[in-house]
C-alpha cells in the first residue's frame, strides 16, 4: 500500500477513522467526530456517505455485522489502522516543528 496516495488525510477523514477504531454506524460517527472535535467539525450526511465510500474503496474500513440490518456498521481495517498511526506521526512532527520555532520567535522577541 502506498501511504504516499492517502496522506494527508483531512481533518474530517482522520476524525472519522478516529471515530472507526471501534465499531458504529454513521450516525454515531457523525456525533462522535464532533465531540471529538469539540463541536468545531460537523458532518452532514451527504458528506458521510462519500468519506465512507472512499475509505471502504481504500480498505481502510470495512463494514461489519450490525445489531441493526438499517444501518451500516464500519470499523477500520489493519491497513487503516496503520494509515491513521502514519497521519498521527507526520501530525506529531508538523507540531514538534511549529513549537520549536514558535519557541524560538518567543525568544528573539524578548532580546
Amino acid at each position: 500500500m502506498s501511504l504516499n496516495k492517502l496522506l494527508p488525510l483531512t481533518e474530517t477523514t482522520f476524525f472519522i477513522m478516529v471515530s472507526l477504531i471501534e465499531p458504529s454506524h454513521g450516525y454515531a460517527v457523525m456525533q462522535r467526530v464532533e465531540e471529538l472535535s469539540y463541536g468545531r467539525v460537523r458532518i452532514a450526511a451527504g458528506t458521510m456517505y462519500g468519506a465512507t465510500e472512499n475509505l471502504l474503496k481504500q480498505k481502510l474500513i470495512r463494514e461489519v455485522p450490525g445489531d441493526d440490518k438499517r444501518r451500516r456498521v464500519y470499523q477500520l481495517t489493519d491497513n487503516g489502522k496503520e494509515v491513521l498511526q502514519f497521519e498521527t506521526e507526520r501530525l506529531k512532527q508538523l507540531v514538534v516543528i511549529a513549537d520549536k520555532l514558535l519557541g524560538e520567535n518567543d525568544i528573539n522577541e524578548t532580546i
